[in-house]
């Protein structure tokens, strides 16, 4: 019984870690492997923290910076203005996405189908009010290029749906933002020796 137990609640871990309600889009890591890089630089300079502006990248640039490095250190990468082999940049913005409408909650649909059972399907139904209008959405991309060719090596999008834009709790930001970022850099190699 308690095996049992064990397994359900070891296998159902990674599937709510997984379910963290942010996007993450990585390209392949192929081009950053094959710089064979050690050395890298931040594109731009930090934001002054002395700025009082309610603009959440102000909170979010000093959180990006201290997670990047350590994530790219614990991997073997130095942070080296003069040596930088590789460029560390990262853009935030807002989007707009038009929700998904539920197939189910509508009748009309351009794909014959059969419904045996007539009984409205509540849940699909919410779904689709829930999720059918237009989202807010934070994203952040960051951004590996080349130092010597300018060039792109490797990104990676974050874009979380935002669910209370009037409240911004940096702890709480802290906290899931180390996560998403460990997630995001996950697939970047070691340094090469």
């Amino acid at each position: 019984m308690r095996f049992t137990r064990y397994l359900v609640y070891s296998l159902l871990l990674p599937v709510l870690a997984a379910c963290s309600g942010v996007e993450i889009e990585q390209s392949s890591v192929d081009a950053f492997s094959a710089g064979s890089y050690h050395y890298y630089k931040w594109r731009s300079k930090p934001l002054p923290s002395t700025t009082r502006s309610t603009d959440p990248v102000y909170t979010l640039d000093p959180i990006i910076r201290r997670e990047v490095d350590a994530a790219l250190q614990a991997k073997g990468y130095a942070l080296d203005e003069d040596r930088a082999q590789f460029t560390v940049d990262y853009l935030y913005a807002n989007d707009l996405r038009q929700g998904e409408r539920s197939q189910l909650a509508s009748n009309i649909t351009p794909y014959p189908r059969v419904t045996p059972n007539r009984q409205v399907n509540q849940a699909a139904v919410d779904n689709a009010i829930a999720l059918g209008g237009v989202q807010e959405t934070n994203n952040i991309t960051l951004q590996f290029n080349d130092s010597a060719t300018n060039q792109e090596v490797w990104q990676a999008t974050l874009s979380k749906v935002v669910e209370d834009a009037n409240n911004i709790d940096a702890t709480r930001l802290d906290d899931h933002l180390q996560r998403f970022l460990e997630r995001a850099l996950a697939p970047i190699p070691p340094a090469s020796q």
